[in-house]
């Protein structure tokens, strides 16, 4: 079997494999007759993939009457966007929250904890330490390292906490030196000082010791698990692989105009297309109105190569640049994907172009090879070369140009630069291609 036919069926099966993954995924220990409990994890980076998994778990508490939720935090922190939309989702839930810090709920993390009614700790945990910094890995301006610091201390008072120590780790300026966060230090509380200033209700080792805390030692538990498409989603909705997988795709497809027929270029791009579009449906990122707007957009570029004018195949990109800007949960980032992979297939066409030319892959079909050249018979005008030094009448009068007769041959022509009446004697001085140059020979 060829393998263009083998990665197709791939490709195939892949998006197959894909689609047919169970949407939901959960344990449930309990006989059913107590009453039930969500167990949430809240684990690695916070981003929009985790809003989404967050967002389908809480949903199916909500459908199931749990009685309370309980998630399980360990994470360095996130993007503050994604934190601030997932604050939002549990501060609308009415079933009671606690979250329980494993290991550490940091940046991100310590917010999304603020936003629960009850907090409890691991004995080695941590929380705090939330300064905003941006993808660099500087410090955020000023105007957003306000609103963070004020979205803290609602975050605290919401829930009845003192919004100090939730300002103080955000604002390195506040100094608490009783608390290691001497001022230019960012406050982190360990189990015992969480409990000391009212942000934890108690230490506990494990989550049986958890679950007697809050009254619910026979409660039935229902373990949440991310399931292997939500898995994908977090790993292809991350900052770093979406501009790798945008310049897969524009790499796949620049290579695939050089290719003959469609080959393993094009399918490795479409691919990486695929990828980008899957795992931001997923996430919640991209609706069917962006998925329209790329095939409208990928239908306008083909029908380009047989379309003239230039208006189709732009519309067309644009079509394909606007279904991406939709997708992304954030137009600086997306608009820096973009450019990146719109980069990587500049360099790439003007390496092949160079390398192989215009004669390869579909530009064959579509560029127009035929020349009419001189070795092929072609002449694009006949030098009258023979016609220099003859003598001949003015048929018309010469200002400067006219018609001349030479050996019963009229001829157009024209003079020297004087003006030449009709009838008088002319010699050709000049031939430039089709121009006659002529002046009046005076006997």
């Amino acid at each position: 079997m060829p393998a263009k036919k083998i990665l197709h069926y791939i490709l195939i099966i892949f998006i197959v494999g894909l689609v047919s993954f169970p949407l939901f995924g959960e344990k449930v220990h309990g006989d059913g007759t107590g009453k039930i409990v969500y167990v949430i994890p809240i684990e690695r980076e916070v981003e929009r993939g985790l809003e989404a998994f967050l967002t389908r778990t809480t949903n199916e508490a909500i459908e199931a009457n749990a009685d309370h939720i309980i998630f399980e935090i360990d994470t360095p922190g996130g993007r503050v966007d994604s934190a601030g939309q997932i604050a939002e989702l549990l501060q609308n839930l009415e079933i009671p929250t606690t979250s329980f810090v494993i290991h550490e709920a940091l940046s991100a993390g310590s917010y999304i904890a603020l936003n629960t009614d009850n907090i409890y700790f691991k004995p080695q945990a941590t929380m705090g330490a939330s300064g905003v910094i941006t993808g660099d890995g500087n410090a955020a301006d000023e105007k957003a390292q306000s609103a963070w610091i004020a979205a803290m201390r609602s975050a605290a008072e919401s829930k009845g906490r003192d919004p100090l120590y939730a300002a103080a780790m955000a604002d390195p300026s506040i100094d608490l030196p009783e608390y290691g966060a001497a001022e230019g230090k960012f406050l982190t509380l360990g189990p015992s000082e969480a409990v000391e200033v009212g942000y934890a209700e108690g230490i506990v080792n494990h989550r049986v010791e958890l679950l007697a805390e809050l009254d619910l030692t026979n409660a039935t538990i229902v373990e949440t698990e991310t399931t292997i498409a939500e898995e994908i989603a977090r790993f292809l909705t991350h900052p770093l692989v979406i501009p790798i997988l945008l310049s897969v795709a524009s790499l796949g497809l620049v290579l695939e105009l050089y290719s003959p027929g469609f080959g393993v270029p094009g399918t490795m791009g479409l691919i990486a297309l695929f990828l980008f579009f899957y795992g931001h449906i997923v996430a919640g990122l991209a609706g069917m109105e962006a998925i329209i707007l790329l095939i409208l957009g990928i239908i306008l570029v083909i029908a380009e190569f047989f379309l003239p004018g230039g208006i189709v195949g732009l519309l067309g990109i644009g079509a394909i640049l606007g279904s991406l800007m939709m997708s992304g949960y954030d137009m600086g980032h997306m608009a820096l994907s973009i450019s990146i992979a719109f980069i990587v297939a500049i360099v790439a066409a003007i390496y092949l172009y160079r390398r192989i030319g215009m004669d390869k892959g579909i530009f064959r079909h579509i560029i127009l090879k035929d020349q009419t050249s001189t070795e092929l018979g072609y002449v694009s005008s006949v030098n009258r070369l023979e016609l220099i030094g003859m003598e001949g009448v003015s048929l018309t009068p010469l200002r400067p140009s006219g018609t001349g007769m030479f050996a019963d041959e009229k001829i157009d022509v024209v003079s020297e630069g004087s003006f030449i009446e009709e009838g008088k004697t002319i010699k050709v001085t000049k031939v430039e291609g089709m121009r006659v140059v002529v002046r009046e020979i005076i006997k």
